[in-house]
């Protein structure tokens, strides 16, 4: 009989920019604020393209499209990455990082 090998990959260890503790702060406030900006920013489309009725267009509507998409990809990305900064944890499930 033939043996096979059936390992299961559980999850996946995602390494960091850094292990230095010392970094781990300044990184966690780097990226926070990045990512609130880019929030903001994006809002701020919407919302600009929504109110002004000159601005409805079609380069306009694909251009708050896009900023929605934008929302939508940062808030599911940089919550996990700092999440994993201030628990020191590298891992990610495999069902997390397929979703």
């Amino acid at each position: 009989m033939k043996s096979t090998n059936y390992t299961a990959v559980l999850e996946f260890l995602l390494l960091g920019l850094t292990d230095d503790p010392v970094l781990q702060p300044f990184i966690f406030s780097l990226f926070l604020s990045m990512y609130l900006v880019t929030i903001l920013e994006n809002l701020l489309i919407i919302l600009a393209v929504i109110s002004d009725t000159q601005l409805h267009t079609p380069m306009y509507f694909f251009l708050s499209n896009l900023s929605f998409t934008d929302i939508c990809i940062s808030t599911i990305t940089i919550p996990k990455m700092l999440a994993n900064i201030q628990a020191q944890d590298q891992s990610i499930s495999y069902t997390g990082c397929l979703t």
